[in-house]
């Protein structure tokens, strides 16, 4: 993948973004490399921005869980942030639309009602979609804006490859 992002940004003269296994992790060696090695890598090879996904819902529900709500320094997106500036961090966020009887089934997320009257709370999902997890939207760009993300790519599973459109009730 580097090689390919060093390639490309030597013919390319827009932002470049990259995504994907932008989290801590160890090697095969067993070699330890945060978050912001890995972004570090990306950056030196030509990238102008990372996006970051299920470590973003991961640091959410850190946040969230704390009494105090106040970033600590810990997540990716701050140490990222902290080095290489908001502008630096995009947050990609991949939710599915979880459709309630009405506003009060929704557990306190929060609720839109979309055209047709139906009722939909949009439940972020970690590892590409596969895996649901208890934070809506809005929870998860409010603790990434205070973690320090610079931006969000905002994407809905349901719509995705439909050719419907965009997701208007998702940003209403």
């Amino acid at each position: 993948m580097v090689e390919l992002l060093q390639e490309v940004s030597k013919r390319v003269f827009v932002p470049l973004c990259i995504g994907g296994g932008i989290r801590d992790y160890v090697d095969a060696n067993g070699t330890k490399y945060s978050a912001l090695d890995v972004a570090g890598l990306y950056f030196r090879s030509g990238a102008d921005k990372v996006s970051i996904g299920s470590d973003a819902v991961y640091a959410t529900e850190t946040y969230l869980n704390k009494n105090n709500k106040k970033p600590d320094g810990t997540s990716s997106i701050e140490q990222i942030s902290r080095v290489y500036g908001a502008q630096a961090v995009v947050v990609s966020v991949d939710p599915k639309r979880v459709v309630v009887a009405a506003p009060e089934d929704a557990n306190g997320h929060a609720v839109v009602q979309r055209k047709d009257g139906s009722y939909v709370w949009y439940q972020c999902t970690v590892k590409g979609g596969r895996e649901a997890r208890d934070i809506d939207v809005v929870q998860l760009v409010q603790a990434c804006e205070a973690l320090g993300a610079g931006e969000i790519l905002l994407n809905c599973m349901d719509a995705d490859g439909s050719k419907a459109g965009f997701e208007l009730d998702l940003i209403r």
